[in-house]
């Protein structure tokens, strides 16, 4: 029978049930333990870009500058995994803000080496000890799977908003950096990025009721533990972070120097900014949206998404030779750059032996590192030797690599 009901205007309306962030975020503890994670992420993107101002504008040399950032980024990769294994065994709050504390002083010892003309050895050696600086992305990722226990759907969700996050803040922190440095003074990016990081890993340790729980008591020492190279599935997955890293490095390099080519290198950080936008709401869609399938499957899937896409920025630049079609190209590209990270840190997280989360994904992170590295290496020297646009080729191969990794593994390890 139909249903003659009235509904006038007064009539009450059935509430909206809240969206899956809002519920993520509704977990107990979880809002107050984000606005530290976020404040304490933002200088991660902030004091690369600081250094290099701050020092090429005072010692007038963009190597100097960029050898220094670089050992700064190999020591993070020596130092990261020790550290993030440190909170595993003994708990976040009694590591992370010693090591936080004393990555804050390697910036500040950094501001005043250049200040006041210190040798350009000190500079390597100031840049050095930040590399004790806490993987915070990791920190947050691991409480929100304490908190989940065992919730897959709710667990996603978080991961795709860490992805988010991350791609955020690695898009604000630069621009936040460079208009500090040329409003103020070139120390104020490394100043700020240091203030803010030790306010918020302070902010976000002081939620002890969220703190996962040390694997084992600091009166009790473990056994040696086995390397997570051994781990069955991870030594795989950290292939494709390597990859994946060698993918955004050489990103960089080659659509700086396309811009400074096409005469407006000023627009490059922006049109990064638009893959990183790009990545950052594809990364919440996909967190809202029901997975099917395999998790080895759906990362197979993504990976091949990015490899496609990326032909488009090679594809804008090769045929236009336009930096707006380039810029347009990224932005779709970027959209298959979190869904790819979230699937993988999710594996990353089943593939880790219970105890040593954080270090699992901090290996994750200095995989991305490494590749970095090579990928902008590879990226410069194919700009230099043959062409801006022949090197939008580099990230294509690398994301290429990522997937006959990807395929090459996904049947190999079993489903959980």
């Amino acid at each position: 029978m139909a249903d003659f009901t009235p509904r006038g205007p007064h009539t009450p309306r059935t509430p909206r049930s809240p969206g899956p962030y809002r519920r993520l975020l509704a977990t107990p503890g979880a809002r107050a333990f984000t606005l530290g994670n976020l404040l304490a992420r933002l200088p991660m993107g902030m004091f690369s870009v600081s250094a290099v101002v701050m020092i090429a504008g005072s010692r007038g040399s963009y190597a100097l500058a960029g050898a220094v950032t670089a050992i700064g980024l190999a020591a993070t990769a020596v130092v990261a995994p020790w550290t993030a294994r440190l909170v595993d065994r003994y708990g976040q709050a009694r590591i992370a803000v010693p090591a936080t504390l004393l990555a804050a002083l390697g910036s500040l010892a950094l501001l005043l080496c250049v200040r006041y003309g210190a040798p350009a050895w000190t500079l390597f050696v100031s840049y050095a000890a930040t590399a004790t600086t806490p993987n915070i992305g990791g920190l947050s990722r691991a409480r929100w799977v304490h908190l989940l226990d065992g919730d897959e759907r709710s667990l996603h969700v978080a991961n795709s908003f860490e992805q988010a996050a991350d791609e955020l803040c690695f898009m604000l922190g630069p621009v936040l950096a460079a208009t500090l440095c040329a409003t103020f003074f070139p120390e104020a990016g490394t100043l700020a990025g240091a203030l803010l990081l030790v306010t918020g890993m302070l902010v976000f340790t002081s939620q002890r009721s969220t703190e996962p729980p040390p694997s084992q008591d600091r009166h009790h020492p473990p056994a040696p533990a086995k390397s997570l190279l051994r781990a069955p599935g991870l030594p795989p997955l950290l292939a494709v972070c390597l990859a994946m890293g060698a993918v955004f490095g050489s990103m960089e390099v080659v659509t700086i120097a396309f811009a400074d080519a096409q005469g407006h290198r000023t627009a490059a950080g922006v049109v990064l900014a638009l893959q990183a936008a790009g990545s950052c709401a594809a990364g919440l869609v996909y967190g809202a949206v029901r997975r099917t399938g395999r998790p080895e499957d759906r990362y197979v899937g993504c990976v091949a998404a990015l490899t496609a896409l990326l032909t488009l920025p090679l594809l804008a630049a090769a045929l236009t030779g336009s930096l707006l079609a380039v810029a347009g190209a990224l932005l779709v590209a970027g959209m298959a750059t979190a869904p790819t990270m979230v699937t993988g840190m999710t594996l990353v997280q089943r593939r880790t032996p219970p105890g040593r989360l954080n270090e699992g994904m901090t290996l994750a992170v200095t995989g991305l590192l490494g590749g970095i590295a090579c990928g902008s290496a590879a990226g410069g020297w194919t700009v230099e030797h043959a062409s801006p646009v022949a090197g939008y080729g580099v990230p294509v191969a690398a994301a290429a690599i990522a997937l006959m990794i990807a395929l090459t593994s996904a049947h190999r390890t079993p489903s959980d």
